[in-house]
């Protein structure tokens, strides 16, 4: 494995699927209960060093050659579940977004029109041989959307303050949730979102979240993790965040037609990010 160094790499949260394996093909089945016995796994800012890595040759390389063949791995109640990485996949989906992110001029730059357009290109062959093709991995810079909290609750947080500057000790913010859980919240918000308000930006991304956790086994488990973005948020304000409770707070108002409720429930997720906006558009 190659050797990556040890900056942090910040500021992204993740949106991740583990499947167990009974839910692959036998061949990729075999490959991942191989892997999930392998020591010293690589971690999610090792995935995001080799990416940045990749972005300094000229012509920079703006989606891996090649497949990751590698993954998340947990256990859950003693069943080998995993989330492959599936690296390149996403890099061809993230390509695809990242002219809404940036005027042309500076996309240019970054990534030559020549590199964009082979790359386009590539992933359009890539998908005629495999249409039903999706990422285990959904990724945010500089947030997490307010429909992935939908899907989980405050007594499934974890918050690990950490101990250091390093990678190794920094703090760690996540929720995990079972897949049945996840998709019956994503039910009862829609229901709660479309009786209460118009279509809308929040109603679009929950719908587009609940389809894609359709694609997985049943016995997934769901995880939102804050990432990178532990380290654009004070660690006392990290402490206190419980957006997750904000989130189900505001629904349940909807749900019972309390608009001021649900009002001051947004108004709390707004002010906690603000500070990481600010930084967003600082840099």
């Amino acid at each position: 494995m190659p050797k990556v160094s040890s900056v942090i790499v910040p500021y992204a949260a993740y949106l991740r699927v583990y499947e167990p394996l009974a839910a692959f093909p036998d061949e990729e089945r075999a490959h991942w209960t191989r892997y999930a016995r392998r020591p010293g796994r690589p971690s999610y800012q090792d995935e995001l060093r080799r990416s940045l890595a990749d972005l300094l040759p000229t012509p920079p390389v703006a989606v891996p050659v090649h497949e990751s063949a590698d993954a998340f791995v947990t256990e859950v109640d003693g069943v080998v579940c995993v989330c492959p990485w599936r690296t390149r996949l996403r890099g061809w989906q993230a390509l695809g977004e990242v002219a809404e992110d940036f005027p042309e001029p500076v996309l240019d730059a970054l990534i030559p029109p020549v590199v964009r357009r082979q790359s386009a290109q590539d992933y359009e062959r890539w998908l005629e041989r495999n249409p039903d093709a999706r990422p285990w991995i959904r990724t945010a810079t500089w947030q997490v959307p307010i429909n992935w909290f939908v899907l989980v609750s405050d007594a499934e947080r974890e918050y690990d303050e950490g101990g250091g500057d390093e990678a190794a000790t920094a703090p760690v913010l996540r929720y995990r949730t079972p897949m049945v859980q996840a998709r019956r919240r994503v039910a009862r918000g829609l229901r709660a979102l479309r009786e209460a308000v118009d279509e809308g930006p929040l109603i679009d991304g929950l719908v587009d979240v609940g389809r894609w956790l359709e694609e997985f086994h049943p016995r997934s488990l769901v995880e939102l993790d804050y990432g990178g973005l532990v380290h654009a948020l004070p660690a006392g304000e990290l402490e206190a965040d419980h957006s997750a409770a904000d989130v189900a707070e505001g629904i349940e108002a909807l749900r019972h037609g309390d608009g001021v409720a649900a009002g001051a429930a947004y108004g709390r997720l707004v002010e906690r990010w603000r500070a990481v906006r600010d930084r967003r558009s600082a840099n």
